[in-house]
């Protein structure tokens, strides 16, 4: 994220500047910063026992419990972020490698020692030709709906078998599904003078990553492909994307499937207001993650609206809905799960955000079974 990408996150979200310490090394300007974040979250889960992802329901959403509590990350992880950049050759060059861990673990004594290097990557190019980026980063598809989701700053849907040795999950899987972290090689156009930009990225292909059963797929030859074209103004952001993937079965007796998925959204700030609305559709989506739902045709749907009260205070209303559409093999019963979140997101100074949301997180099944997860979150959040 370096200090340009906290800034970018924190400008999204409507937030304080970055604070991240740039320091002259020559020709380069070596800039570190970072997150540290943590959130009290209390949920309780009642209603039917529900097959897959089912977010809402006592084995996901409570951990296996009725209730439980725990003291750990929001949407956000904790990170250590270093990027250094130049200008050499008649090309602006940068390389940034970012470092993420959790704060709650079920273990008072054990090492807290998993790390996730969600980026790692370098990029070049100059106002002409665009810029091209070779590495680890997040996928271009999804980025924009979970860049401008409110609980970016706090926890969303506080789904404790992630929150433990992870993060929440906002509204992943319940409105938008996650943008992924992918080796790639990607372009960015340079953007036209009415705001028109366009990136399209050549991603590592991945295998399926199902959470709840054993993998079924396995990566083919060739590459994931996402793209996406944007329209931005003083005031506005529109884009279109979509992403595609053929995975080759590992399961004897399954064929093999092509992901294929198109978004599109946009947000709007009149004022003290700000709107965001994002529909992804697609086949082998996933809820979580790319294929994690074999070939289930999916929907997702995100819709937000905040206000500003004040220079500090932002208060703000999320729901989302993620929908399978077949009642495959893959969906396990699965129909939808659905998040609705109430937040307060004070800025108690340029460094500290104060949090505080409730919510509800609902998971219906193909069969008519319903369950469900309350949730509040209250804590903070500090960039550096």
């Amino acid at each position: 994220m370096s200090k340009y990408i906290l800034a970018g996150v924190l400008a999204a979200l409507g937030a304080s500047s970055a604070q991240a310490v740039d320091i002259k090394a020559g020709d380069w300007t070596v800039s570190v910063g970072g997150i540290v974040n943590a959130y009290y979250t209390t949920v309780s889960c009642s209603g039917d026992a529900i097959g897959g992802l089912a977010l809402g329901a006592q084995t996901l959403g409570c951990g296996g419990e009725g209730d439980r509590t725990t003291i750990g990350n929001g949407l956000l992880p904790n990170a250590l972020i270093a990027s250094a950049s130049t200008s050499n050759g008649g090309y602006d060059v940068k390389a940034l490698v970012g470092i993420y861990n959790s704060t709650a673990t079920d273990s008072a004594i054990g090492q807290n020692s998993v790390v996730d290097v969600r980026q790692a990557y370098f990029t070049f190019g100059n106002a002409g030709i665009g810029t091209i980026k070779l590495g680890r980063d997040y996928g271009i598809f999804g980025l924009n709906a979970i860049l401008g989701d409110m609980t970016l700053m706090g926890a969303g849907a506080p789904v404790q078998a992630t929150q433990r040795g992870r993060v929440t999950l906002g509204h992943i899987g319940a409105g938008y599904t996650w943008p992924g972290n992918y080796g790639q090689i990607s372009y960015s156009l340079p953007k036209t003078s009415s705001g028109i930009g366009f990136d399209i990225g050549l991603m590592s292909p991945v295998f399926d990553t199902p959470i709840v059963a054993g993998a079924r797929y396995r990566s083919k030859s060739s590459p994931q492909l996402q793209a996406q074209v944007s329209m931005s103004g003083e005031n506005y952001k529109a884009w279109l994307s979509g992403k595609a993937q053929r995975f080759e079965s590992a399961t004897p007796g399954l064929g093999d499937v092509t992901m294929r998925g198109i978004e599109v959204g946009a947000s709007y700030t009149m004022g003290q207001i700000g709107l965001l609305g994002n529909v992804q559709a697609g086949k082998a989506l996933g809820i979580l993650s790319d294929a994690d739902q074999g070939d289930t045709k999916t929907k997702n749907y995100f819709v937000q609206g905040t206000y500003k009260t004040s220079d500090k205070l932002k208060l703000g209303i999320s729901y989302g809905l993620s929908k399978n559409d077949d009642d495959t093999a893959g969906a396990a019963g699965l129909k939808s799960n659905a998040n609705l979140t109430v937040g307060a997101y004070y800025s108690l100074n340029t460094l500290i955000t104060l949090v505080g949301e409730v919510g509800q997180t609902r998971s219906k099944a193909f069969n008519g079974q319903k369950a469900h997860m309350n949730g509040v979150a209250l804590g903070g959040i500090i960039f550096f």
